[in-house]
């Protein structure tokens, strides 16, 4: 079992940043790709952007290429995505997910290829 914790989220005006982190904790000896989704009210989750376990493979939504960042540190455990030039469409509730992938670089986009979860972190963007 791994147990996923997001932070960082908060209230930020139209183009600012935010830089949200994601620990991760228990079996960490395996290797993980990771992503970050989000959920705005009324709409489905969705796929914002994922890294391979080694950190060598991205993949990241058209609406916010060029915007956000995602980034890991295997030593720390830590998954981080940084937002940058935000939008209030942006607004959402944030998730880290992981999935064991073995050491391929694969990086799943659907949420139902991931196992673990976080319990979100609200981010809010004022126009």
């Amino acid at each position: 079992q791994v147990q996923l914790v997001e932070s960082g989220g908060g209230l930020v005006q139209a183009g600012g940043s935010l830089r949200l982190s994601c620990a991760a904790s228990g079996r960490t000896s395996s290797y993980y790709a990771m992503g970050w989704f989000r959920q705005a009210p009324g709409k489905e989750r969705e796929f914002v952007t994922g890294i391979s376990w080694d950190g060598g493979n991205t993949y990241t939504e058209d609406s916010v290429k060029g915007r956000f960042t995602i980034s890991r540190d295997n030593a720390k455990n830590m998954v981080y995505l940084q937002m940058n030039s935000l939008k209030p469409e942006d607004t959402a509730v944030y998730y880290c997910a992981g999935r064991a992938v073995g050491t391929t670089n694969w990086v799943p986009v659907a949420s139902r290829d991931y196992d673990y979860w976080g319990q979100g972190t609200q981010v809010t963007v004022s126009s």
